[in-house]
């Protein structure tokens, strides 16, 4: 999708994936270590989470498209290198948020065809909120390098 209406679909996306990452992300964290606040948010954290994993290939392939009608600078080339590595974060982002909520909501782990014991499940729920708190952090910090080097190849010079 190159355009939206005449306008570069991009921008537009952007303002999108800018606030669904992070927010995705401090809801996992949220998640993770504050069950209150899982029991809470439900099944909101793992939607939007998606939405987040579905927004960031359609923000990279409009910025893609974007990109061959722009000029060439060493800092849209870092944008576009950064921007290419956004989905090895937020796709296991997305899962481990979603593993983690499952792991937690009693309704699907009481279909399981298996009994999972305590222990099990107390350490698959340490590993999995160790890759939330992980993917969350890395998340954050390339939404932020990702749109500082965007703001930079739009803005600088």
């Amino acid at each position: 999708m190159d355009t939206i209406r005449g306008l570069p679909a991009h921008p537009l996306f952007v303002h999108l994936t800018v606030v669904v990452i992070p927010l995705a992300a401090i809801l996992g964290l949220l998640a993770v270590l504050w069950p209150a606040a899982r029991r809470r948010l439900g099944w909101f954290t793992p939607l939007v989470a998606l939405v987040a994993m579905i927004a960031t290939p359609l923000t990279t392939s409009a910025g893609e498209a974007l990109e061959k009608v722009t000029p060439k600078t060493p800092d849209l080339e870092h944008h576009t290198e950064l921007g290419g590595m956004m989905i090895g974060w937020v796709a296991p982002l997305f899962v481990t948020i979603v593993l983690f909520w499952a792991l937690h909501e009693e309704a699907i782990m009481s279909r399981l065809p298996v009994t999972v014991s305590p222990g099990v499940a107390r350490i698959v729920s340490i590993v999995l909120g160790a890759g939330v708190i992980v993917t969350a952090i890395g998340s954050i910090v390339m939404i932020y390098l990702v749109g500082d080097s965007g703001a930079r190849s739009v803005w600088a010079g």
